[in-house]
């Protein structure tokens, strides 16, 4: 019953924590003033001061206790307090003293202050900041000083940046000791020897394995969430090879919305490690610029990339995020999601077609979105094949009844999300994203939205992907096929993939194709591979890989620019402008589109025909 009464003074709510803050902050306000008036008259206070203490008390308290809140003294938590918490408490306990002094300086002609030693002012500043900054750690002390033995997992840590030391702390508070760190790795020079919480940095990489055995450890964490995916690959190679099989991982810097790293944010090594993970760095000021305080629509927004898209854009505080799909179950749970993750920010959904032009009208006009990340589209390439029609009316005529809709509204950006397969396109998906293109690009300048369309590859892991397929393979143990053995693609991290549509969307001025520097193809038997490894299991030993012939549509190696295009470079190095050629005239296009919504019936061929009118490029197989 005792060591339960002590772990809940130990975890208090929220409501008691801030009246612990307070009670303590009170104390710590008055009986620094108290010794102030002590050690500045060697404990004999003259009476005449003895008269006016109370109230020099209680303005002490009115005064600094107003700043403690503002510089968010009571939204700290015990646990975690660090420099940032310690560098607050000192800005608020010196705003705090310096107003006291203001107000003394002020009112020195009056009876409480006219015979006030100026010399207890600074004696009660240092009193507050010891009493006060000490409260603050009492914890953080205690925590540290019952320190649990070695019980866990011995784990090797690699990284002993700001990452791993965060890792370490967090690992060292947990209740229930699962894994302990018994190490460091790391290939900085500087940090060889160090001590960091009682961890030692006991080696550089080179000494990887040699220092597995040499611990015992069972477990290895790899703290980098900045390292690129070849990194990471070599590191999971070597420690697979030591006998290791727990090995986690933190996610990239881009997947870390908290900002602070602890062991819930380890997770199991991944694909997207392995092979497509590649840090990316935006101009933060530039896309907060223009999506703090707005009202965001994200359509298409229960899938891969809107869903993500919806998470990165809630980081940057819009005034509204609203996110648009026709898919009830995919925006329930997203709003479940978001919910928990950005508590706080002020969502609404909306569950509608893009097709459907009257409410697409209406949802422009009830929410006057000033941003739109339009998400929405068929992408499975070989069904688009057998249903072209739906492709047309979905990703292209679905794309116009948005766009008019924001032009009609005045939305300030409109950013299209496209595909690689927009390029000479040999399927009816890439042909629709390719029309589409045109036509925002025919919109633009006609109001005063800017439209611009952002390019990419695949993303690894997104719903529909090989990856999933190919997973579910592995784990009924059946032979992966795959339709050539020379086939390739770009993948990307969908977290990554979205930064850079941020940024590109701050680029935008109107009329521009970014295309993303989706770095090296892939090739598909080598990602069914690692696949393989992934899952514990030898390529060709354990699971079969069998090759059969392309699908109608797909190509052997997709493109980012057809021939004609040709790029050129924006101010961020990992985003391309492409330079287009468009075909058919915009008159030409607007009447095709009008034809085919008029159309009561459209056979397959037919479709096709019509999508090769308009996209000469587009060269079906």
């Amino acid at each position: 019953m005792e060591k339960q009464k002590r772990s809940r003074w130990l975890q208090p709510t929220k409501a008691k924590r801030i009246a612990l803050f307070l009670s303590m902050d009170i104390s710590a306000i008055v009986i620094a003033l108290l010794a102030s008036f002590v050690l500045r008259f060697d404990g004999a206070v003259p009476e005449t001061y003895l008269t006016f203490l109370p109230a020099l008390l209680g303005l002490s308290v009115m005064l600094k206790l107003p700043i403690f809140y503002f510089q968010r003294f009571y939204r700290m938590s015990w646990s975690f307090v660090g420099m940032g918490e310690l560098i607050a408490i000192f800005k608020g306990i010196t705003y705090g003293s310096l107003l006291l002094g203001t107000v003394s300086f002020v009112f020195r002609e009056t009876d409480l202050f006219l015979t006030f030693p100026r010399s207890i002012l600074v004696i009660d500043y240092g009193l507050t900041l010891l009493l006060i900054g000490s409260g603050r750690l009492l914890k953080r002390v205690y925590l540290q000083w019952r320190r649990k033995p070695i019980s866990g997992k011995r784990t090797l840590i690699i990284g002993a940046g700001d990452a791993g030391e965060q890792l370490v702390r967090s690992m060292q508070k947990e209740t229930h000791v699962v894994q302990w760190p018994v190490g460091f790795v790391d290939d900085d020079p500087s940090k060889q020897g160090l001590s960091i919480h009682e961890v030692n940095v006991l080696g550089n990489s080179d000494q990887l394995e040699q220092l597995i055995r040499q611990q015992e450890a069972k477990s290895v964490f790899i703290a980098m969430p900045s390292a690129e995916s070849t990194v990471i690959r070599g590191l999971v190679d070597r420690v697979r090879k030591v006998g290791v099989e727990d090995i986690r991982v933190l996610p990239p810097l881009s997947e870390l919305f908290s900002g602070k790293v602890s062991t819930a944010e380890l997770r199991e090594v991944n694909l997207e490690d392995l092979l497509g993970r590649s840090p990316v760095t935006i101009d933060m000021q530039a896309v907060e610029h223009y999506l703090k305080d707005k009202v965001v629509l994200v359509t298409g927004a229960s899938g891969s990339i809107g869903s993500e898209l919806c998470r990165q854009v809630a980081r940057f505080t819009p005034k509204v995020l609203v996110f648009l799909d026709q898919d009830e179950t995919g925006v329930f749970n997203l709003e479940a999601q978001l919910h928990r993750q950005f508590e706080g920010l002020c969502f609404e959904n909306v569950i509608a077609d893009v097709q459907d032009d009257r409410k697409i009208a209406e949802v422009f006009k009830t929410f006057q979105p000033q941003v739109v990340f339009h998400a929405a589209a068929y992408k499975h390439v070989a069904l688009m094949e057998r249903f072209p029609e739906e492709a047309i009316k979905n990703n292209a005529i679905g794309t116009k009844v948005v766009a008019e809709a924001a032009l009609a509204q005045g939305v300030e950006k409109f950013v299209l999300i496209s595909t690689d397969k927009a390029v000479n396109p040999s399927s009816v998906m890439g042909a629709s994203k390719r029309l589409a293109e045109n036509i925002i690009l025919a919109l633009n300048g006609k109001g005063k939205t800017q439209f611009s369309a952002v390019r990419f590859g695949n993303v690894l892991g997104s719903r529909g992907s090989v990856v999933p397929i190919f997973e579910s393979k592995i784990k009924n143990r059946e032979p992966i096929t795959i339709r050539h053995p020379n086939m390739r693609r770009y993948f990307m991290i969908t977290s990554e993939a979205v930064l850079l549509v941020l940024q590109a969307g701050a680029m935008g001025n109107g009329g521009e194709v970014f295309v993303l520097d989706m770095g090296q193809q892939v090739k598909i038997v080598d990602l069914a591979k690692e696949l393989i490894r992934l899952h514990g299991f030898e390529p060709d030993r354990d699971i079969p890989i069998v090759y059969t012939q392309p699908l109608p549509g797909e190509k052997i190696e997709e493109e980012l620019l057809s021939a004609e295009e040709g790029t050129e470079a924006t101010k961020h190095e990992r985003v391309f402008q492409a330079k287009l050629n468009t075909s058919a005239t915009e008159e030409d296009m607007w009447a095709a589109i009008e034809q085919f919504k008029v159309s009561s019936t459209i056979s397959q061929q037919a479709a096709i025909d019509w999508l090769r009118a308009l996209i000469p490029e587009f060269n079906p197989t």
